[in-house]
């Protein structure tokens, strides 16, 4: 997907909501445990629910790896679901790899051929040659983990270092990189304050904005100074969407939150 067909998705759905699929079995209502494949049936639920409301799906992939092999069928599933049935949405492995050559293009391989994720979230620490490979599949996305929404974001990323925090240095040394064009960022919505900087070194890249919801993120100063032309960003919220609910209509509640926050964006595309 191009980030154009993205812009065009979000113009037409008045809405930048992505939605985090972070299944937790601990979480989900109970009468989906007698399901075949109890995930998936959580997932395509949520997704039939949700699609008209947001432009992207993200699942993390440690909620499918903590369950083996039945989780990492379960993610096949969803990512081809969304696919067939939903393929105007965005979707985003949230993987967090970063290792260097071969090991970064057999992780590329198996999130863009296998998988055929639009992107894939990527840490920046071990510098270009863990990034490039990525970069590398055409129409493909990689989302840089800049300045993170956790509390332990501030023990390197915000640090100086020639005067320049950290975070700051990876936005400038990222542009110089073979095929940044296809990079987006990931910033953290209770950083809200960063994003005027970080819109003068990245003023047209895509921002994946997580820590609205249950983190406290504040949607309007994250739009205030973070949004760019073109929308620029995707706000991503997970468990205070996916588990509004635990009762047999887990999927609804789902749906109106995810609908509370779409209209929010309306009203902000809008003026």
């Amino acid at each position: 997907m191009t980030t154009q067909q993205l812009t065009d998705q979000i113009r037409k759905k008045k809405s930048f909501l992505c939605i985090g699929l972070d299944v937790d079995l601990d979480k989900i209502p109970k009468h989906l445990l007698n399901e075949e494949d109890p995930i998936f049936a959580f997932n395509k639920a949520i997704i039939d629910a949700t699609h008209h409301l947001c432009v992207a799906y993200k699942p993390n992939l440690a909620f499918y790896e903590a369950y083996g092999l039945k989780g990492w069928k379960a993610l096949e599933k969803t990512i081809m679901y969304l696919n067939v049935k939903y393929p105007e949405i965005f979707t985003i492995a949230d993987a967090k790899r970063g290792d260097i050559g071969n090991s970064s293009t057999m992780y590329a391989k198996a999130f863009f051929e296998d998988l055929d994720f639009d992107s894939v979230t990527v840490a920046p620490y071990m510098g270009k040659d863990s990034v490039e490979p990525f970069l590398a599949f055409k129409n493909k996305h990689t989302i840089l983990l800049t300045l993170t929404s956790n509390a332990g974001a501030f023990d390197f990323q915000t640090k100086t270092v020639d005067g320049r925090p950290v975070y700051e240095q990876v936005l400038e040394t990222s542009k110089t990189w073979e095929n940044s064009s296809r990079l987006m960022y990931v910033v953290g919505a209770t950083k809200a304050e960063y994003f005027t900087d970080i819109r003068k070194i990245v003023p047209k890249a895509f921002l994946l904005v997580p820590g609205v919801g249950a983190q406290g993120g504040n949607l309007q100063a994250v739009c205030k100074y973070g949004m760019n032309e073109n929308v620029g960003l995707l706000i991503n919220s997970s468990r205070a969407i996916i588990y509004a609910s635990d009762t047999a209509y887990f999927d609804e509640a789902a749906a109106q939150k995810a609908e509370n926050l779409q209209l929010e964006m309306a009203k902000i595309l809008a003026s």
